[in-house]
């Protein structure tokens, strides 16, 4: 089997190295498939240069999802046949051709588009539980997110456009607003220093009881500035390389509650029905069409080093996945 692997933190570009390896049988309990597709993620480059919450051990083989063909099934597997599609959520290394691993790791996966089907246990999984985590939300009620043309952003958008909850979107750069506007989103607006009073005119005041950001650093304080007392902020990522600035006056005035998310947490702590309930929601959504994720490039394990230098790239429109098995 070929197997992309890193034997130290750097540039994914330079680092990254496909190698090939003896396939393994599964053993008992255990399954066997061949991936058809694997997403690149920013954590998944942030890993690779030592630049996330954790560090892998080395060496490593990257990627957190996908879907793929079952080849074969050990024992005491009876709910996974060979010629199935399954999800891979809950096994990591997934930027290889094939891979075998507890039968645990794998969730029979509908019909569907294969390729929106393979981004489901990261990105809009991400985006379900920020919305139903922190706050019960119900239609009408006004959310504010920070990088919205994300792949989590616009999946906030979708679902909460399917609940009625309704989004102010904030973007970097003005190209990007008819595209989120075109998504869904009902307020997009451009962040600066005034944002919390563009916002409050969009919205005619509305309360804004939940905001979730994942830029931080000047971003963080001025979503904080947009919310109504009593609201949370939910912080999850750090794209802008800077920690979040906090005014503690506006967090004590308006009694706001700052959260933290970190999914690979959520898939350490919660329970079997917590999975099902999660992806028991998502699954049909994405199956069925009603919910999707851009996707920008495609190319084969051999193309590794154009791949991630493709996902670097801020121009790209959409999610950069790896196929391969690709005929």
């Amino acid at each position: 089997m070929k197997i992309i692997e890193h034997a130290e933190l750097g540039n994914p570009a330079d680092v990254l190295k496909l190698k090939e390896l003896p396939s393994r049988a599964p053993e008992a309990g255990e399954v066997r498939v061949k991936i058809i597709a694997t997403p690149i993620h920013p954590a998944n480059l942030l890993q690779i240069t030592g630049q996330y919450a954790s560090a892998p051990q080395l060496p490593s083989v990257p990627g957190g999802e996908g879907i793929a063909e079952v080849i074969e099934v050990g024992d005491g597997v009876d709910h996974i046949k060979p010629g199935q599609n399954v999800l891979i959520a809950g096994a990591g290394g997934t930027w290889r051709d094939e891979m075998t691993a507890p039968a645990a790791a794998f969730i029979p996966a509908p019909p569907g588009d294969v390729e929106q089907l393979s981004m489901l246990a990261v990105n809009p999984l991400t985006a379900h539980l920020l919305l139903t985590t922190f706050r019960e939300l119900k239609a009408g009620d006004w959310i504010i997110q920070s990088a919205a043309n994300s792949a989590v952003g616009e999946m906030v958008i979708q679902l909460a456009a399917q609940r009625g909850i309704r989004t102010v979107n904030v973007v970097r750069r003005e190209i990007l607003v008819p595209g989120l506007r075109a998504l869904g989103g009902d307020v997009v607006l451009t962040d600066g220093p005034d944002l919390a009073d563009r916002v409050k005119e969009a919205t005619d005041g509305a309360p804004i009881v939940l905001a979730f950001d994942s830029v931080a650093g000047e971003t963080f304080e001025r979503l904080v500035g947009t919310l109504a007392y009593g609201a949370t902020i939910v912080s999850y990522g750090v794209l802008s390389g800077q920690p979040p600035q906090l005014n503690l006056a506006s967090v004590i005035a308006n009694d706001v509650h700052v959260r933290g998310f970190w999914l690979a947490k959520w898939y350490e702590t919660a329970g079997p029905d917590e999975r099902q309930s999660a992806f028991g929601g998502l699954i049909p959504l994405i199956a069925g069409g009603r919910i999707k994720t851009r996707i920008d490039s495609r190319y084969p394990l051999e193309e590794i080093r154009e791949a991630v230098t493709r996902a670097s790239e801020n121009g790209r429109d959409g999610k950069v996945i790896l196929t391969p098995n690709a005929a």
